[in-house]
């Protein structure tokens, strides 16, 4: 049981998830990990079971609280909310007017990320190297790929939500980045605004079968093959800064002038073709400021053994 001090800690730690997840190419879950909750967050959402389910339908309570953590979820998930209600305005705008700026910075988080997460792994050998060079490919392909046309049936609308809900918890993959490459998250957003209830049900619907059964499939290598997915995981952060890179320049846009295709250039380059400011030096601070508050944030959490239980 947690006092009113650790339940605060955890509320923040869930406020840095939510503003993580607020940005596509940045994941919540890498923030649950470098914080020293991921295992317990796994572990929560794997109670929930058929006999979570025979305990809410036989009204006892108390019962399931305790089974699937309650108070941690509730927690968490509050800390989550707050910030995706209060902080999702302040990152669009500046993600619209100081791009440069607010990627520099989660250039910085990602890269330190990916240095606490490698910190795990106790034993190195080919396989680790191996497996952290395979996240890399995977999570650069993920931000390189061409957005497909997909079809908006509702068992498309189901899978969609299951494989973006694993990504979010994911360290170093977003979930609303699996959707735009889907070409489903526009599509869910005016669902949403729209209230079109088959639609909406069917990816909540998607999102909880997918949280409850891959969270298993994650524990269980966690469980068994410890270092290997922790290099996969970290692989995943490295390989993700592709799509964090600050300079950008846009080759196509969609119907809607919104940038469709974007290839990474030099900061004088990024000048010389938009005829914007590259703020190289604020980038470059921002990037570092990014990097000490991750190293901050593991260094004031309270870190279990390298091996977590999960």
């Amino acid at each position: 049981m947690r006092n009113i001090r650790e339940n605060i800690w955890l509320f923040l730690k869930g406020v840095a998830m939510g503003s993580a997840d607020v940005v596509p190419g940045v994941s919540g879950g890498t923030i649950a990990f470098i914080t020293g909750i991921y295992a317990e967050l796994l572990r929560s959402i794997k109670a929930v079971d058929a006999r979570a389910v025979q305990l809410l339908f036989q009204w006892r309570w108390p019962t399931l609280w305790r089974k699937v953590n309650g108070s941690f979820l509730v927690v968490l998930i509050a800390g989550i909310v707050t910030a995706v209600a209060s902080l999702a305005r302040l990152v669009l705008y500046l993600l619209t007017h100081h791009p440069i700026l607010l990627w520099s910075f989660f250039f910085g988080l990602i890269l330190a990320s990916s240095w606490v997460v490698g910190k795990r792994i106790n034993r190195w050998n080919y396989l680790t190297v191996l497996m952290g060079l395979l996240g890399v490919g995977i999570a650069y392909f993920v931000t390189i790929a061409t957005p497909a046309a997909t079809p908006n049936a509702l068992w498309f609308i189901f899978l969609s939500g299951a494989l973006a809900i694993c990504a979010m918890i994911l360290p170093g993959i977003s979930g609303s980045f699996i959707l735009v490459l889907l070409s489903k998250y526009e599509y869910i957003l005016q669902a949403v605004k729209s209230f079109r209830i088959e639609v909406v049900f069917t990816f909540i619907v998607g999102c909880l079968v997918g949280i409850i059964a891959f969270s298993r499939v994650l524990s269980y290598l966690l469980q068994h093959y410890f270092n290997l997915t922790i290099a996969l995981l970290a692989g995943f952060m490295l390989g993700s800064l592709n799509k964090v890179y600050p300079w950008k320049r846009v080759l196509e846009v969609d119907k809607k002038g919104k940038p469709l295709f974007t290839e990474n250039v030099l900061p004088q380059t990024y000048t010389a073709s938009t005829g914007e400011e590259a703020y190289v030096v604020w980038a470059i601070l921002l990037a570092i400021l990014g990097f000490v508050i991750v190293y901050v944030m593991e260094r004031a959490s309270q870190q279990p053994s390298k091996k977590e239980t999960v």
